[in-house]
């Protein structure tokens, strides 16, 4: 086990609710189809000049408060985005911690690992503290709707923006990772895609290069292995588990994992629905719902799975401390 504690979680969706209905009526589309295949109502879009950095910050601020620690408390900020922060220099993380006054007190950097980012934050920052270094801030921020447009109508109908921030410190007795298991298959062909701007001279947009029967078998794939994987680590079924929050890319995605899962919906939290499809935020922002609306208790087991472009893919098992 690797021993860490969630000290503190915040969540939060930036912007206007943008309806399904109101996107699909511009496209000239059915509104109740589009919605019965994505499983999407609403999702959030930032204003324009909208800073991840002062988004970041504020749900910061208010998981430090859940979590009781002043922000020159942490050792260690890392900032999780997919689609370059508001700079690629200096890292977006730098903004954050100027944000909070931080001043040579934390070191802080930018992960990106497409949808999966928030896990490998997870792993990284729990290692760090078991080595001594903490405690750590995780803060997810996608802005995706920088990265969509109408001639672009898969993306432009799912993804939308959301934030979360996860404090993590030092464990208590019996508290932490149970099993951790990450990968990678750069061998595959590119599902999901976008282009650096420097490269192309064009502004960035969010592509899904594979089919949706293509995507949706990949992720399944990607999602069940993982999930596998760390119970086999952990030795333990997944019947035991008493919570298990998915990467939710769609509506009818979630639910076919649940059902692929065998998975009582009442162990899950959607958010999908609601903030449509927000990369690496899905799994914190479910995180954040979990801990502050379900009836959470010590010893209670927390299955974390993801899958990204890449194709990455992992899951994580927690063990809630007393």
């Amino acid at each position: 086990m690797i021993p860490v504690r969630i000290l503190g979680t915040a969540s939060a969706a930036p912007g206007r609710a943008v309806t399904t209905a109101e996107l699909a009526t511009a496209l000239g589309r059915d509104p109740q189809t589009v919605a019965s295949r994505t499983g999407i109502r609403t999702r959030h879009w930032s204003e324009p000049g909208t800073r991840m950095a002062e988004v970041g910050a504020e749900v910061l601020r208010r998981a430090l408060d859940t979590a009781g620690l002043p922000a020159d408390g942490l050792r260690r900020l890392i900032f999780v985005n997919s689609t370059g922060g508001d700079t690629l220099i200096p890292a977006t993380a730098n903004q954050v911690a100027a944000a909070l006054g931080l001043s040579g007190s934390c070191d802080a950097f930018d992960l990106n690992n497409a949808c999966m980012g928030f896990l490998s934050a997870f792993d990284v920052a729990a290692r760090s503290i078991a080595t001594g270094l903490g405690p750590v801030a995780i803060v997810t921020v996608e802005m995706l709707s920088r990265a969509v447009a109408a001639d672009s109508p898969r993306s432009y109908l799912v993804l939308g923006d959301a934030a979360a921030a996860v404090v993590l410190g030092a464990a208590r007795a019996a508290e932490g990772l149970l099993g951790s298991v990450l990968s990678n298959n750069g061998t595959l062909p590119p599902d999901t895609f976008m282009a650096h701007p420097l490269l192309t001279g064009q502004p960035e947009r969010v592509e899904f290069f594979a089919g949706k029967e293509e995507i949706r078998r990949i992720a399944m794939e990607a999602l069940s292995s993982a999930t596998q994987a760390v119970l086999e680590q952990a030795q333990v079924a997944l019947s035991e588990i008493e919570w298990v929050l998915p990467h939710q890319p769609n509506g009818s995605m979630f639910h076919s994992v649940i059902e692929a899962l065998g998975l009582d919906p009442a162990r899950t939290v959607p958010v999908v629905e609601e903030i449509g499809s927000v990369g690496a935020a899905a799994i914190p922002v479910s995180l954040d719902r979990l801990l502050r609306t379900r009836s959470v208790r010590p010893g209670d087991r927390i299955l974390m799975a993801g899958v990204g472009a890449g194709v990455s893919r992992g899951a994580l098992l927690y063990r809630v401390g007393s």
